[in-house]
This record gives structure tokens, sequence and C-alpha cells, in this order.
């Protein structure tokens, strides 16, 4: 495993761009298996959960060329297994996307628990339901194990929960069931938009993009396509708020105008300078003020991915500030490592932390990358600190930040990786 190590104090300054985004690569890989066909990606983010995927893909016997690259290329013409590989499983949270696409193939699913970030409290019930209601049976066993040898059907749902990746495989479903599915209650995320819109490019009847209702047309046969992602706009506001902890000024291209708002609402609210020109989101050098209160919440609300980073950026605005992330519980955890680091944070309970800045953070600690944004948020308060800071395991981050220690480096940063 990798250590980066920081020498803080540089003002970042640059343009770095955004590739796709990494929570619809995930998704749309997934799609590939629902045709014989090929299906070509460009824009793919060159990262961690992208390979692992990708590699998924290739054990359950579909053909994946470009593997590292930002073009991938997949023919499934057969699929060999219904039990994606246990070890792979187990690094991904998104592998239980593999579970519509199975069924629709192969008429059954065996799934280890999938593994990411805090797996252990984050359930797969609403995927679990939503296959159910359209003809799937679960069997008893220590892995998830699902039965259609009769095909999925349509069906009418309401989700418990708006889950992104539990209406994902509710979309992956529905597109080969026979009939007419309607999904109540569904996530209205970007990423859900796109994955729409490549099932529509291979002949499903879609409609309801982007709202709480989406209706899906299944057909007997879904067609090979081409496709490019969208840019990554929690990417490219980890970016933006890595220039606004820095006191620095990035431009960020490849994040769209309507999407990366929802970000620049909170930080122009906490007086950092940025927004959007000729396609581009510049963030200028700025002097952060405290805001009351962020909180998170579903699409178009500030999204959780963020609440970590936005929590270091805090620790230098000037006042207090209550960050509320009622979406996960453990997520606000890792940042209590900022107190050893001279960070002034009281953390109320799981969801609640409460900052007060400006304060001067401190090198000289080894920092736990406990989870992909957590990572990416320490490396931040080290590129703020005075000194040398440790973020462990590099690896972490790299599953959603495409060569990063190259892009800090290039934007100023004084970074390396040690082994």
């Amino acid at each position: 495993m990798s250590t980066l190590l920081i020498e803080g104090g540089s003002r970042l300054q640059g343009r770095v761009a955004v590739e796709g985004n990494k929570n619809a690569a995930l998704p749309l890989l997934a799609a590939c298996l629902l045709t014989e066909d090929e299906c070509v990606l460009t824009n793919v983010p060159r990262i961690g959960d992208v390979e692992v995927m990708a590699r998924l893909l290739l054990d359950l016997g579909a053909e994946v060329d470009g593997i590292g690259s930002t073009t991938l290329r997949v023919r499934a013409p057969r699929l060999r297994s219904e039990a994606p590989d246990r070890a792979l499983v187990g690094r991904l949270r998104g592998s239980v996307l593999l579970l519509g696409p199975l069924l629709a193939r192969m008429g059954r699913a065996r799934l280890a628990s999938p593994g990411g970030d805090f797996p252990a409290r984050r359930s797969i019930s609403t995927h679990l339901e939503a296959l159910t209601a359209m003809g799937a049976q679960q069997r008893e066993g220590a892995d998830y194990v699902l039965e259609a040898p009769g095909g999925l059907k349509a069906a009418s749902m309401y989700l418990y929960e708006a889950s992104v990746t539990g209406t994902e495989t509710a979309l992956l479903a529905a597109a080969t069931a026979h009939g007419v599915t309607e999904i109540r209650h569904a996530a209205t995320e970007p990423h859900v938009v796109e994955l729409c819109e490549f099932l529509r490019k291979m002949g499903a009847g879609v409609s309801g993009l982007g709202g709480p209702t989406i209706r899906v047309e299944g057909v007997s046969r879904l067609q090979g396509t081409e496709h490019r992602l969208g840019g990554d706009y929690i990417e490219a506001g980890s970016w933006a708020v890595v220039g606004a902890i820095t006191g620095g000024e990035i431009d960020i291209e490849g994040a769209r105008e309507s999407e990366i708002e929802v970000v620049a609402a909170v930080l122009q609210r906490m007086n950092v300078r940025c927004g959007m020109r000729n396609g581009v989101f510049e963030v200028k050098p700025s002097t952060p003020k405290a805001v009351r209160r962020i909180t998170t919440g579903l699409w178009p609300a500030f999204p959780s991915d963020l609440v970590s980073l936005m929590t270091v950026l805090a620790t230098q605005a000037e006042g207090r500030t209550l960050v509320h992330d009622w979406m996960y519980e453990l997520r606000l955890f890792a940042m209590e490592q900022l107190s050893g680091m001279g960070a002034d944070l009281f953390l109320a309970d799981a969801h609640r932390i409460i900052v007060t800045g400006p304060t001067r953070l401190r090198g000289g600690r080894v920092l736990d990358s406990r989870d992909l944004r957590s990572g990416m948020s320490l490396i931040a308060a080290g590129l703020a600190a005075d000194g040398q800071t440790r973020v462990h395991p590099l690896e972490t981050v790299e599953r959603g930040y495409s060569q990063l220690l190259e892009r800090l480096q290039s934007l100023g940063a004084r970074v390396a990786r040690v082994e």
C-alpha cells in the first residue's frame, strides 16, 4: 500500500480537467451485459473502482478492451457464470448493479456481500425489493442468491428509499423485462439520468428522466451503442474545494454548469469566489466565511460525497459552521483526525459536526483515509497545513480520483508517493 507525503503551505494554481462521472460509469458497464453486441464507452474515468468493475465483467465472461484508458469496449456474447468473483465484489459496492443484468441474461445471480465504503452500514434491501417485485425469488444462504427461471416481469413499484443504485438496479432489470415497469420515488441524480439515456440508446423505452417516476418499456433484445460519459461534478467540486482551502486559483474543465451549481451555491455562500465562464469552472483566491449550516440531501441538494471536504474548508473559514450529513452515519468520523492537526471541531453525533475557524492546521501526522471521500478531504487538509502530512493508504483515494499524484503536482502541490 502507498502513502501520500504532503508538504503543505503551497497555493495551488493551474488548470485541471475532470473525466467521466464515476457513479455513471459503473451502472453503464453493468448495462453492457444486457446485450450481445459491442458497447463503447468514452471519457471513462481511469480510477480504481472502474477497473474493478471491468474485471468483474471479464470474470463473468465478457470481453473488455481498454482497461486503464478512457475508452472501454465491451462485448458479452456469452456469459459463463452467474457468480461474480467474491474478492472483487468485496472491493466494490457497485458490484450490486450486476444482479439485474445477470438475472436478465442467465435467470440466476449469486452475489457475495458487496464491499466499498461502510459496507456493513449500507443495505441493499431496496435492490432486492425491486428485483423480487419483478419476479425474482431470493434463496436462503450466506450470499445473495436470486433466481428468475421464467424471466423478469414488468412491475409497478414504489421504492421505500430513493436509493441511487437501487433505482439503477430496477432500471437495469426492467430494460429487457416484458411489459412496462413504473418506478416511483426514483432517485433523480444526474448519473441515474445518464443510465436512462444509455438504455434508450440501446433500444429500451424510458420516459420520466430526471423525475421521481420513471417508466421503462422493456424489449426482448437490446442493441450495442456508443456513449460519452458526462464530466464528474463530484470530482470537479473536490478540486474547487482544494483550490479554496489553499487560497489558490484553479480552472476546472469538463463539468456541466447545471450539475456543479449545487456545489457552487455553498461555496459562494462561504465567500469563495467561483463560477462558470465559457464552460470552465473558475475558483479565485478568497477569504472563506462560515455559514450557519451545511446540510446534505438528495439531488439537487448538496451531495454527501462532498461533506468531508466542506468540513475541511470550514476549518479555514471565519466563524462557526454546523455540518449535517443525515444520509450516512460514518462519513464524519474520519474528520476527528483534524483535531490532532489543530482544528477546532466538536462531533455532536454520528451525523453532525461543529467547526470553528479559521485555525492554522499543523502537519506531522499520519492520517487514515478510511473511505474514498474522507481520504481526499484529508489530502486537502494536508495541503493547507504547515509542515508534512502523510495520508494512507493512497489507493483508497485513487478509487475515485484519476492520476491524483500527477494532477496535484501539476497544480503546484509538493507531494510524493511513498511505497
